[in-house]
C-alpha cells in the first residue's frame, strides 16, 4: 500500500480510501465488517462513510445512519489504526432543521456521528454539499467550535466549487478559524472537468482531492455492454430507465471502456484496477474512495495500486477522455454542484 499525506496536515493515510455508501444497505452488515477488516490487512487506514450512508436501496429516507453503526462496531479495537472520515449535510429526518449546514445542523450532526460511530472523535468531518442560502461563515464556526472541543480533528468538503473552497480559506483567515483541508469532488475519466480549476486550486493550496466515484458508479469495470441493459444486481439497475441509457450508455462512453479493457489486458489486471491507476497517477489526487460492495470486489480493487500505468497507457487514455472535458457527467457534477441520479433527488 502507498501512503500519502492529506493535504497539508502531516497525518499520512493509504492511496486508496475505503468507502462505506454500500454499508447497511446494498451491503448487509456481516459482509461489511469482512471487508473493513480485509481492507484493514491490506494496508488500508483512511475509512470515509457519511451520516446517510445505510439508506435502503431506492429510498433514500430509511436506514440513514446504518453504516456509520456498522462501522463502529468493526473498529471496535481498531480505531486508532484508522484515519476516521464521515460526513453530513442531507437529511436525516423530516425535521426541516435536520440538514444543511447550519450551526445547528452541523453540531447536532457531530454528536449524532459519535454516537453512531462510538467514538470520541472523528479525524476528519466533511461538509457533504454546499448551502447557497448559508453563509460559510457560520458553517466555518460551527467546525471551527467540534475542533476546538476535542471532538473533530481536520474539516473538509464534498463537491464544492473551487470558488466555494477558496471563499472558506479567506474567510477562515480573517476570522482565525481552523480552515479546509480536503475536498471529495466526483472525478473519473468520464468526467475530468475538475482539472480545469478544482485540481490546480487545490495543489495550490494544499488541499487533499479524495475523487468519490472512480469507476463512474461501477461502468468503468466493464461489467457493462453496448446494446445492453445493466446486469441485475448492478448499480445502473436500480435506477434504469429510457433516460439512463440515453444519457451514460453513450458510444464515447463505451469507447473508453474498450480503451480501459485493452490496457488491462496488457498489464494483465482489470477494467476497475486500470481506471484506478489511472486516478491514483493523476497529479493532485490523493486517495480515490472506492465502494465495494462484496469482498471479492474489495480484492479487485486492491490490486490497483500495484498497476503502473505507462505513459503511452495514459496518452491514450488522455485520447478517448480527453483532459478537462465530461464525455458523461453521471452525477450532474459541475463544479459547484452534485444532482445525483435516483428516485430520492428530488428530495434534498
Amino acid at each position: 500500500m502507498i501512503y500519502r499525506l492529506l493535504g497539508r496536515t502531516g497525518v499520512r493515510v493509504s492511496s486508496l480510501a475505503l468507502g462505506c455508501m454500500n454499508f447497511g444497505g446494498r451491503t448487509d452488515a456481516a459482509t461489511s465488517t469482512e471487508i473493513i477488516d480485509r481492507a484493514i490487512d491490506a494496508g488500508v487506514n483512511f475509512i470515509d462513510t457519511a451520516d446517510v450512508y445505510g439508506h435502503d436501496p431506492g429510498d433514500f429516507l430509511v436506514g440513514r445512519g446504518r453504516s456509520e453503526e456498522i462501522v463502529g462496531k468493526a473498529l471496535r479495537g481498531k480505531r486508532d489504526a484508522v484515519v476516521l472520515a464521515t460526513k453530513a449535510h442531507f437529511p436525516m429526518s423530516d425535521n426541516q432543521n435536520d440538514r444543511s449546514n447550519s450551526r445547528l445542523h452541523i453540531i447536532a450532526s457531530v454528536e449524532a456521528s459519535l454516537r453512531r460511530l462510538d467514538t470520541d472523535h472523528i479525524d476528519l468531518f466533511q461538509v457533504h454539499h454546499p448551502s447557497n442560502d448559508i453563509p460559510i461563515d457560520e458553517t466555518l464556526r460551527a467546525l471551527d467550535d467540534v475542533v476546538r472541543a476535542g471532538k473533530v480533528r481536520y474539516i473538509g468538503v464534498s463537491s464544492f466549487g473551487a470558488w466555494q473552497i477558496v471563499e472558506s480559506l479567506w474567510v477562515a483567515k480573517e476570522l482565525g478559524l481552523n480552515r479546509v483541508i480536503s475536498e471529495q469532488p466526483s472525478y473519473h475519466l468520464l468526467d475530468r472537468r475538475v482539472e480545469r480549476e478544482l485540481l490546480p486550486m487545490a495543489r495550490t493550496y494544499g488541499i487533499a482531492v479524495l475523487p468519490w466515484s472512480p469507476l463512474a458508479g461501477g461502468f468503468l469495470t466493464g461489467r457493462y455492454r453496448k446494446g445492453e441493459g445493466p446486469p441485475p444486481g448492478s448499480r445502473f439497475a436500480e435506477f434504469w430507465t429510457g433516460d439512463t441509457a440515453d444519457q451514460h450508455f453513450v458510444d464515447r462512453a463505451f469507447a473508453v471502456n474498450d480503451a480501459v479493457a485493452s490496457i488491462a489486458e496488457t498489464h494483465g489486471g482489470t477494467p476497475a484496477q486500470v481506471a484506478l491507476a489511472w486516478s491514483l497517477a493523476q497529479p493532485g489526487v490523493t486517495a480515490p474512495v472506492i465502494g465495494p460492495r462484496t469482498s471479492e470486489q474489495l480484492t479487485d480493487l486492491l490490486g490497483s495500486v500495484d498497476l503502473t500505468l505507462t505513459p503511452d497507457d495514459l496518452a491514450r487514455l488522455d485520447q478517448v477522455a480527453p483532459p478537462g472535458r465530461a464525455i458523461v457527467p453521471y452525477y450532474g457534477f459541475d463544479g459547484m454542484a452534485m444532482v445525483p441520479w435516483g428516485p430520492h433527488v428530488n428530495r434534498w
